[in-house]
């Protein structure tokens, strides 16, 4: 069960990746370029939290059958261990908050260039941590991951 959700983890990384990717540079498109905010736009930045969060849910499943996740004394003092009982959940819980924020300010603007701002902002901080989070743990970006 453990490879299969790690593997799985593993790979719809890339689907998050690339939602996430479209809707910043559609938001960034649409924000500079002062263009109107479609349903096109609307529903890609949907599709890129939805992924965000299915991926949220995978980690979780994989946070709790994990050999790498522990919960001992000697967790934190292990680089390894500490990374991925703390350090990785915690961060990406951020960048999900601040991919989900950016969606939710997204709605509530009222005007285009609102939307298309909130959206480029907040998934392009949400996207920083991200990375923050898989260079803390030295993991290659793109390739396989404990």
């Amino acid at each position: 069960m453990y490879t299969f959700f790690k593997n799985f983890h593993s790979g719809f990384r890339y689907v998050v990746f690339l939602f996430i990717v479209v809707a910043i540079i559609t938001a960034v498109v649409g924000w500079l370029g002062k263009k109107p905010y479609t349903e096109a736009n609307r529903k890609t930045n949907l599709f890129a939290m939805i992924s965000a969060h299915t991926q949220l849910l995978l980690g979780l499943i994989l946070y709790f059958v994990s050999p790498l996740v522990q919960f001992n004394a000697g967790a934190m003092k292990n680089p390894v261990t500490r990374y991925f009982t703390a350090e990785h959940i915690t961060m990406m819980l951020v960048a999900l908050l601040l991919i989900t924020i950016g969606h939710s300010r997204s709605k509530k603007a009222t005007t285009a260039e609102g939307k298309h701002k909130s959206i480029a902002i907040f998934y392009i901080l949400g996207v920083i941590v991200i990375v923050g989070a898989l260079t803390a743990g030295h993991l290659p970006l793109f390739g396989s991951s404990n």
